[in-house]
């Protein structure tokens, strides 16, 4: 009997892989970021520039958005005037004040010593790929606040379906989710209400696909995938278990977006020491 069970098992660990693996194939780099991008730590598909991606540093360097192609070759750099990179960890898309526009929304919402009382999201107008480097100076500032406390945050995504925005925490052995509820927009300080606690540490990053049915979300080691089913709620999505995908491990990976037709995602990494970061594609099967 003891036989049977092991073997019954063995049956089960590889039927668990088997579907694991059937969903993408191994991610493959198609290039190294330049210099200018060494501490990558955001990752968005373009909607205004189709087959482009939006990417950023991270705190402690200069206000500046990367457009980059799908062989991670910088060709537009996006400067906000006035403000600082205190700590900017995710960047997405979605709607904005003006209709039939896409806006970009860059995170300032790390926070690795919890010292931070607010956190602010920068809001504008997607711009279109140019010759020349672009200065932004008119966009939306923001604020917002944890309702639970002081927490460092990475992740930051907006649900298509509902234009809600969603924060996950970083260092909690449950990391925690908030939502801050459409329309967002500039004014009084908004508050990010905590919705549950999920069973993951280490959060750096997360991506909505663009039709709003399929999540993913990574630490440093894991890579986890929901498919959403027809009213899930994004709090209800992420409390069913996921589906861990293969992961080609990168020294520190912290920036993971779909591509707008959904064929497949994009991780990338900092570079760190002798390792240079690299976008790697994952293709759906």
């Amino acid at each position: 009997m003891k036989y049977c069970f092991l073997v019954l098992l063995l049956s089960i660990e590889c039927t668990d892989s088997k579907t694991t693996s059937d969903l993408f194939l191994k991610g493959v780099s198609e290039g190294a970021v330049s210099k200018k991008l060494a501490e990558a730590s955001g990752l968005v598909a373009s909607v205004a520039n189709p087959g482009y991606y939006w990417s950023h540093n991270d705190g402690e360097n200069p206000a500046e958005v990367f457009l980059i192609d799908d062989k991670a070759k910088i060709v537009m750099t996006c400067k906000l005037a006035i403000v600082e990179n205190r700590d900017w960890e995710d960047i997405t898309v979605g709607p904005g004040p003006q209709e039939g526009k896409s806006y970009l929304y860059v995170g300032e919402i790390g926070d690795n010593l919890s010292q931070y009382p607010y956190k602010m999201i920068y809001a504008f107008v997607e711009p279109v790929l140019s010759e020349g480097d672009q200065v932004i100076s008119k966009f939306d500032t923001i604020v917002f606040k944890l309702s639970d406390g002081v927490r460092d945050t990475e992740v930051m995504m907006i649900d298509p379906q509902a234009n809600d925005v969603f924060i996950v925490s970083k260092r909690e052995d449950s990391v925690r989710l908030y939502k801050i509820y459409a329309p967002v927009k500039k004014g009084d300080t908004l508050q990010a209400e905590f919705k549950t606690k999920l069973p993951f540490t280490k959060i750096v990053a997360a991506s909505i696909s663009a039709d709003g049915t399929e999540v993913l979300m990574k630490n440093y080691d894991h890579l986890y995938y929901w498919k959403r089913s027809d009213a899930e709620s994004i709090p209800e999505l992420l409390l069913r278990k996921p589906i861990e995908l293969n992961y080609l491990h990168e020294a520190q990976g912290e920036a993971i977006a779909w591509s707008r037709d959904g064929a497949g995602f994009y991780t990338l990494s900092e570079t760190v020491k002798n390792f240079k970061g690299n976008l790697i594609y994952y293709k759906r099967k």
